[in-house]
């Protein structure tokens, strides 16, 4: 078309920040967010969870169905979050506006920079683990603090300097990602084919069906919590979509990049029958270590190979969590460039990465705090989602941008800048999930062992924000202004005046919208 311009070079460091990306500039289509949201996931750290059904003893079969059943219920509350770049050309955080409240969005914004520096920290330390651990084997270089301090260095740094050229540099890397991660992973079958065993019985009682329902559910639900944890990430990447693009071709392409990643959880669910095997000992339930046991058993020409799996997957992982990060940040405080936020985010983020593991040992707890993040952002996935259904996918984006703008008023102003009743949804869902949350020697909430020691908070948290959610649309309708021309779907409206958008220096004289001096 006329208008339409070729996109820029990788080189050249993106100054899009969130407000709404130009139709003119948005040139990336549904394989581009294919390739984002399946090189995140593609990593070493997904392998890592693909081991849990092993370590609560299941079979490898059993273990098998609980991933294929949690990657399938994570991929489908997760698609559907890809379908607001496109509409808004804005990351989801500002999306959220439409149905938290100009001042609700901050939700977003919190959900998506706590999710995003754990993340950050998890892959960081991973992939630096894997490395060193390679070398070691291979080079003799000893596992000291400063090994393992350079290795944290090097690789956050290369993580933050594709993060600071923004988008089309981490497009790049995650379309190298996407063949070069996959192919290694393949490869992992003819490394550990001969010694891999798919009878594998597990270590559970086979007749003992109580101890097999709590594993079985809880592998599923770890699984299922990685595609969530994607979910304030998605429109960051799909804003740059056009909106007239097909909304079932993005969907779809957020939903196949999330059943794709079968491949790394299968990869660990695979090298942890044989670690379980031939070392059991690296999977002792009171100091699991995969990666180590992966190490052990590997044969010395794969060392190389998972050398690079850990390079390549956790780049991918850091930058699709670090980029969003230094977005939304920048329209929080607009003081900062996107530049100039993603900088002062990840060097935060790396600053926290070496506190955490040489001085305040936090490498566990950040897991588990990584489990409580997602089990509140799932609930806030299912207010957009249902806010989308219910508004048949129409938005004003100009009043989305009310907040980035500093201004007042507009249709998704709704009491005083929040909108109470998406609010109350995610804050009493995930409120009641953190009850029950069950994370044995790390945060067990006071109703964690309802459920016979299975972590119920994240489902509990999907069910709960949907029910009361579409209840309080019900009985508290909203404006009728913030639907489109086809009016609601499922909820009745109000038939509430719209309040103006007003700059910060005008004043409401009258009724009439008044610009006052400097």
């Amino acid at each position: 078309m006329a208008n339409e311009v070729a996109p820029p070079p990788v080189t050249a460091v993106e100054q899009n920040g969130v407000e709404r990306i130009p139709d003119h500039e948005r040139t990336a289509g549904p394989l581009d967010l294919f390739r984002l949201s399946f090189g995140g996931a593609n990593t070493f750290s997904t392998a890592v969870l693909g081991a849990f059904p092993i370590l609560f003893g299941l079979s490898f079969w059993q273990g098998l169905a609980a991933t294929a059943l949690g990657l399938t219920a994570g991929a489908l509350v997760l698609c559907p979050m890809a379908v607001f770049g496109p509409a808004n050309g804005t990351n989801n955080a500002v999306s959220s506006s439409a149905h938290l409240g100009v001042h609700g969005r901050i939700v977003g914004s919190f959900l998506s920079l706590l999710t995003a520096v754990t993340f950050f920290a998890i892959s960081v330390w991973s992939s630096g683990d894997a490395l060193v651990g390679t070398a070691s084997r291979v080079l003799h270089v000893p596992e000291t603090p400063v090994a393992f301090a350079v290795a944290y260095a090097v690789f956050a740094g290369l993580v933050l300097v594709v993060c600071v050229y923004g988008f089309r540099f981490m497009l790049l890397v995650n379309k190298i990602a996407v063949v070069a991660a996959t192919t290694l992973f393949v490869l992992g079958a003819f490394a550990f084919g001969g010694s891999f065993d798919p009878s594998y019985a597990g270590t559970l009682d086979a007749g003992d069906p109580s101890a097999f329902w709590p594993s079985f559910i809880g592998a599923a639900l770890i699984v299922l919590a990685n595609p969530v944890s994607f979910g304030a990430f998605l429109g960051d990447w799909s804003r740059y979509i056009p909106a007239s693009t097909p909304r079932p071709r993005v969907v779809a392409a957020a939903l196949f990049a999330q059943l794709a990643t079968i491949v790394p959880f299968g990869f660990g669910l695979a090298t942890a029958t044989v670690i379980a095997t031939a070392a059991p000992q690296y999977l002792a339930a009171e100091a699991p270590n995969y990666v180590g046991g992966l190490l052990a058993v590997a044969p010395g020409w794969y060392f190389a190979p998972l050398c690079l799996i850990a390079l390549i997957g956790g780049m991918s992982t850091g930058t699709t969590a670090l980029y969003g990060t230094g977005l939304d940040f920048s329209s929080v405080f607009p003081r900062f460039s996107r530049v100039q936020a993603t900088a002062l985010v990840g060097a935060a983020a790396i600053a926290l990465i070496f506190a955490g593991r040489f001085g305040l040992n936090l490498v566990q707890s950040i897991s588990t705090f990584a489990t409580l993040i997602v089990t509140c952002t799932a609930p806030w996935m299912v207010v957009m989602t249902l806010g989308y259904l219910t508004r048949r996918g129409w938005y004003d984006p100009d009043a989305l941008q009310v907040f980035n703008r500093r201004q007042r008023g507009g249709r998704y102003w709704f009491d005083h800048g929040w909108n109470w009743r998406g609010m109350s949804a995610w804050l009493l869902s995930a409120a009641t999930a953190l009850m029950f949350v069950n994370s044995p020697g790390q945060f067990v909430g006071p109703f964690g062992h309802l459920a016979g020691g299975v972590d119920i908070g994240l489902p509990l948290s999907l069910v709960l924000a949907a029910v009361v959610y579409l209840a309080l649309l019900r009985i508290f309708p909203e404006p009728r202004g913030v639907f489109g021309p086809d009016g609601p779907r499922w909820v009745p409206a109000a038939d509430t005046p719209v309040p103006p958008i007003v700059d910060p220096a005008d004043v409401v004289v009258g009724g009439t919208a008044v610009s006052t001096p400097d």
